[in-house]
């Protein structure tokens, strides 16, 4: 049986390595904006970004494929993933406060 890729489902990722101070969370902000994902990216204490994004899985797999590359200043060195079953709990995409 094929996969129904319409399907609206939850990407939850940590994103480590030179994240902060490099225009990361923004970058996530953007790239969720022009696929129409709804959601929220962070800093975390420990030096990490942390994102949950809702949408059909083809368009969280091309978000995926930015977060591995992040913006030019960056420097990614591990990427975490959990999908999960959608909540639909968001409206829209936010940047929200360290935590």
């Amino acid at each position: 049986m094929a996969a129904n890729h319409s399907e609206t489902v939850r990407l939850h990722v940590v994103i480590e390595g030179r994240v902060q101070g490099v225009g990361f969370r923004y970058f996530v902000e953007e790239n969720a904006r022009i696929l129409n994902l709804t959601g929220w990216v962070r800093n975390r204490w420990n030096g990490t970004v942390e994102t949950v994004a809702e949408s059909d899985r083809e368009n969280l797999e091309k978000f995926l494929l930015a977060l591995r590359r992040g913006p030019r200043s960056s420097q990614v060195s591990e990427v975490t993933v959990e999908w999960l079953p959608a909540a639909g709990e968001f409206n829209h995409f936010t940047i929200k406060m360290t935590e």
